[in-house]
Order: C-alpha cells, then structure tokens, then sequence
C-alpha cells in the first residue's frame, strides 16, 4: 500500500525533481473517450451526472484504467458553485452552460448555508474513489476560483473576453467585491470538504484570469485565491495546491508566491524562460499544448521532448496547459505517455 506521500505527484508537490515525471491530463475523463459518451448517454444531463456517485465514479476511472495515470480528478463541474447557490444552472447542448444572470441587489441575498447538502453526493465520490484507486494513483479535488465562477454568474454563460463581469467590477465594485469574497470562503470549505473525503491534493480553477489587467489581477486573481489558500492552510495543514491561472502572462511570475500555492499550472503560451524561473521556486504543472492531443505524430512527439527538456530537471506533474478536447485521439494520449515515460531510456 502507497502512502499518500509516497505517491509520485504528491512527491513533485512537495517539491521533489522526479523523473520521469509523474502525469495526469486536465479533462482526461470526457468526450474523447467513447467509454465516456457511453456512460454520459445514461445520465438525465450533465449535472446528473455530476451528482450521481455511481456515473461521477465511473468517469473518473475510466482513464485510470485505461493509460494509468498518475493521479486522477474528480469528475466534476466549476460550476456547481452557482448551482449550490441556486442560480438555475443548466447545460444546453451545443451552448454550453446557462445560469440566471445575478444583479448587483442579488449578491446580498446569495444564501451558502445549504450548499455542503446540496454537494453531498460530490463528497459521496471523492470518497468512494478513494477506496476504488489504485493506492499509487494521486486523488486530486478540484473547484473554480472565485473570479472565474465570478463571470459566469454575472454573464449568465461564458463570454469571449468576459467583458460583462468586468464592466460590472466597474460599475458596482462594492457588489462585485462581495460576490468574490462570498465565492472564496465558500469555495474553500468545498475544497475542505473534498479533502475531508480523501483528496490529496486540490487545484483551484482560473480559466479566465487572462483577460484581466495587471491591478484587476490583483484583486480579483490574486487577493481570493490567497484567501482561499490561508483558509485551506489553516484548517487542513499540508495538503498541496495547485493554482492554475490561464492566459496571466508575466503576472504569473509572482502567483506562488502572491497567493501561496505549492504547485503553478503553465498553460502553453508561458515561454520556456519564463517557466524555468517559475520553476526555480517549486513544482509547476504543464504546459503540452492541447491541440498535440489532435496531431498527434512527430509534432506530439516534439512537444512532449520539450516540455520534458525546459522542466523536466525540476519538480514538474507533466501535464497540458489545458484541457483535453474532445477531438483528441486517445492512441495519442497512449502515445505521449509512452514518451514521457520512456524518456528516462532515451
């Protein structure tokens, strides 16, 4: 039986140089895989699937057994934040998600007191998968930060440049304040919770922290997420962080140390320089390019040689620098991780 530190990620986490490294795919359980859309096909829709332990478990472990990766995630959504927070979440095929616009009055009246029985089926997973996994395989919680779940409930459903959420910061900066404040203490405890029913580690969410300046990075990328942190780092001491802010560009120089995660995703823009000094400080997690994932052949082969050039003599989770689509073709992920693992031969 591994231990939980023993296991490779959670040994990278902690600031270990591994190699190879340890490897898991952001969205590994989803669409490309055919076993998947055969389990989704049973669900009512895609909360239902969230919310039903047996299916949720199933698509976790779906690619588990079959590449064997290295740690496996939750299957779930970012968004049943705003669900749990009654704001009539739905997903819409072919449009993606859907919720009620919030208005500024509304923030006030956002009630969190039945949001840990709303998500008791995700703990009800989290535990079971912790029982069902290999003993070496890395159980990772995961959840939106705050800014990110943020523009989703103003807008209502996701933007290009999630220009309604920031005219919103401008034109109601208490409300909008409120409303990150509110999605930080309660996305904290949920992530408690996950770590409570077995998580090793958790990995906070920003999908949309690029396309906010640099003093709009600050307060709403950084100053949550760091809230988040200290609440996790008091209450369950030790548990690694991931903190994956996409698109922040040079601002991502200062993450780790700004909001005190252990571990920085790198999506694939982030230069070979400039990770390798993100890298100096600890473990980072990235940064393959998803569309490989379609290419697949020589030019799978050259990505992986060079994230594994660039940081693979440091602590690094191998990783994309974002989530798989669902065009990828699952011989290429067999393929990437028979080069990742292979390395070491070479």
């Amino acid at each position: 039986m591994t231990k939980a530190s023993e296991r490779k990620v959670m040994r990278v986490l902690a600031g270990e140089t591994v190699f190879p490294p340890p490897v898991w795919l952001m969205r590994q359980a989803g669409r490309y895989l055919p076993e998947y859309r055969e389990t989704r096909s049973r669900a009512k829709g895609f909360l239902d699937l969230c919310y039903t332990p047996d299916l949720a478990v199933e698509v976790t472990l779906q690619p588990i057994r079959r590449f064997g990766f290295d740690a496996a995630i939750l299957f779930s959504d970012i968004l049943v934040i705003p669900d749990a927070l009654d704001r009539n979440v739905r997903f819409v095929e072919g449009t993606g998600p859907l919720m009620d616009p919030i208005s500024a009055d509304a923030i006030a009246s956002l009630d969190a007191s039945g949001m840990h029985a709303h998500l008791a089926s995700v703990y009800e997973t989290v535990r079971r998968l912790r029982s069902e996994l290999p003993s070496e395989t890395t159980l990772l919680g995961f959840c939106g930060a705050p800014w990110t779940v943020a523009t989703y409930m103003i807008a209502g459903r996701g933007t290009p440049d999630q220009a309604p959420a920031r005219l919103f910061a401008m034109q109601h900066p208490e409300a909008f304040m409120k409303l990150l404040d509110l999605l930080a203490e309660i996305s904290a405890d949920y992530l408690i919770a996950q770590i409570d029913a077995g998580a090793d580690a958790v990995q906070i969410f920003d999908s949309w922290a690029g396309v906010l300046g640099e003093r709009d990075f600050s307060r709403f990328a950084i100053g949550p997420v760091k809230r988040m942190v200290e609440t996790i780092r008091k209450e369950r001491p030790g548990v690694p962080i991931i903190g994956f802010a996409k698109g922040a560009g040079a601002m991502l120089n200062s993450y780790r140390s700004s909001t005190g995660v252990d571990c920085v995703g790198l999506d694939w823009t982030v230069p070979s320089a400039q990770a390798r000094e993100i890298q100096k400080e600890g473990a980072v997690q990235g940064n393959l390019d998803p569309l490989l994932m379609v290419a697949g052949g020589a030019a799978l082969d050259q990505g992986v040689d060079e994230v594994l050039e660039t940081l693979g003599h440091g602590p690094l989770v191998f990783n994309l620098g974002h989530g798989i689509t669902p065009q990828a073709d699952p011989e290429n992920v067999t393929r990437l991780l028979n080069r990742v693992r292979g390395a070491g031969q070479r």
